[in-house]
This record gives C-alpha cells, structure tokens and sequence, in this order.
C-alpha cells in the first residue's frame, strides 16, 4: 500500500481556512514563482518550490475528501484537481443529484472505509488526505503515516483547523523535511508510531 499524507497550506496559527471557508492568502504562494508547476502555466512557483511539490504531486493516485470540500468545489464539475486520478469523498449522504456515475469520485460513510477505499485505488501511489475534519479523523484513527504543510506567513486567528477537531496528542517525528520557498516553508514530518 502507498502512503497516507494529511495535507493542505495552512496558516502559521494552524488554519486551512478562515471562518467563511475562505483561504484567503493560503494559495498565494502557488502563484508568485516564475517556474510554471503544472502543465496550465496558472500555478507559477520558486525553483525551490517546483522541485520539492511536483515529484510529490507526481506520485498522489488518490485524495481523500469530506463532503464540505467536495461542496465548496462543486466536485471539480467532475474532474479531480492536479491530475489525480481518484476521489474519494466521506460523506454520510449520496451523491449530488444528476452527479455524472461515470466521474472518478467515490462516495464513501466514514474515514476508515475512505481511506481503506483510496488504498485499493491508488495501488503503490500516495493517498492524499485533505487536512480539516477528515484528515484530523483519519490521524486520531491511526491511518496518516506523514503529515506536509506548506505553511504561509499569514494568521488568521481562527477558522478551520488544519488537524480539525482532534482533541488528543499525537506525536510527530522530528521534520525530515524543511525548505523555505517563496511565501511559504514546506514541512513533512513521519507520524511517530
């Protein structure tokens, strides 16, 4: 089985978002750079940024989701974002109605039966984790094996936290990964087990 990430860009407070689920500044650094990441020419990195995201971005097969994310991007009309082949969306509820059952989206009640799901799916490659509710579920359950933030100096002071509800420690191995980009630091750190 691929790796479980948790991920997303986060505040230096800890937020994904703001309280009106907007990420205000949190995406800036995908566009400030001169190094184009992916094949649109909209997201334009540092060389230092390009290099470490796109071989990361290169080995997801799955993201998993919850139903609020999937809402909010009205399902990416269908297509999953960054060429990832799969979707898994934890949802209590069915899919949207007129939904196209032909789309690489996956409805899926509850973390554990998401995350088993995106495995299957993704074979060898990473299983992307969307940070917030869904990702806190899945490292109080036991199932991320690292966790990466690109943190961004902005704070919000509150709005969506980035491990969302988790109310217990769990601890993280010292970071193998720190780089500095423009407008952001790139962290990765292993899930202590």
């Amino acid at each position: 089985m691929g790796t479980v990430v948790l991920y997303s860009s986060v505040s230096v407070d800890g937020f994904v978002a703001d309280d009106n689920d907007q990420p205000g500044p949190l995406f800036d650094w995908l566009t400030s750079g001169d190094v184009p990441l992916d094949d649109s020419g909209a997201l334009r990195v540092s060389q230092t940024s390009h290099d470490y995201v796109r071989p990361y971005w290169d080995q997801i097969g799955v993201t998993v989701v919850g139903r609020h994310v999937f809402d909010l991007t009205d399902g990416w009309d269908g297509t999953p974002p960054s060429g990832i082949d799969h979707v898994v969306v934890v949802t209590h509820r069915p899919p949207p109605e007129g939904w196209n059952p032909e789309a690489p989206f996956h409805f899926v009640d509850g973390v554990e039966a998401a995350v088993a799901r995106a495995q299957e799916l993704a074979g060898e490659r990473i299983v992307e984790v969307a940070a917030g509710d869904v990702g806190g579920q899945a490292l109080a359950a036991g199932l991320v094996d690292e966790v990466r933030m690109d943190v961004v100096p902005v704070v919000f002071g509150s709005g969506k936290r980035f491990f969302g509800s988790v109310d217990a420690q769990h601890l993280l191995e010292d970071p193998d990964v720190v780089l500095p980009g423009e407008r952001v630091l790139h962290l990765r750190y292993r899930v202590r087990r």
